[in-house]
């Protein structure tokens, strides 16, 4: 891909949390994007707990539209900005030690409910095997004024 279509989470990095543990003793991790921390948001990419990662919403922006990554746009094209939101949930991921197909669970929140098919066909790419559970959700308004903020929950299989 090329550096400039970026998502907004894209220098994701895995680091442990200082003593925190769950309730059975497993570790929990939390995946920090670098733009975020700079900018001093309330948030975190992913937190692990377990073999289950809940992966933050992630909007698709890009940063070849601004010099500061904060001031990044939405690109005019539907596609090219689910592209980006799904480019950056499977970046999280890999940087987590997972694959979009352990995705469970994706929650997409759409400010048109029009762009359901569009949406869909970019969607499709992204898995090989089985698609996770979807719920697809109309709302008002997004960040940055963002069509879509994609989440969801991903569960590594034991063997």
């Amino acid at each position: 891909m090329k550096s400039s279509i970026l998502t907004l989470l894209i220098m994701a990095s895995v680091l442990s949390s200082a003593g925190a543990s769950s309730a059975d003793g497993t570790r929990r991790y939390v995946v920090v994007d670098q733009s975020a921390a700079r900018a001093q948001l309330p948030f975190s990419d992913a937190v692990q707990t377990g073999n289950t990662l809940y992966v933050a919403g992630t909007i698709g922006v890009d940063l070849s539209s601004a010099p500061d990554p904060k001031n990044a746009r939405v690109p005019s094209d539907p596609a090219a900005e689910a592209r980006l939101a799904l480019d950056g949930v499977k970046h999280t991921l890999e940087a987590s030690g997972y694959r979009m197909d352990e995705l469970v669970s994706v929650q997409v929140y759409c400010t048109d409910l029009d762009l359901y098919a569009t949406f869909n066909e970019v969607y499709r790419s992204y898995f090989h095997d089985h698609f996770p559970a979807r719920a697809f959700i109309g709302v008002n308004k997004l960040v940055r004024g963002a069509r879509f903020e994609v989440m969801g929950t991903a569960v590594r299989a034991t063997k």
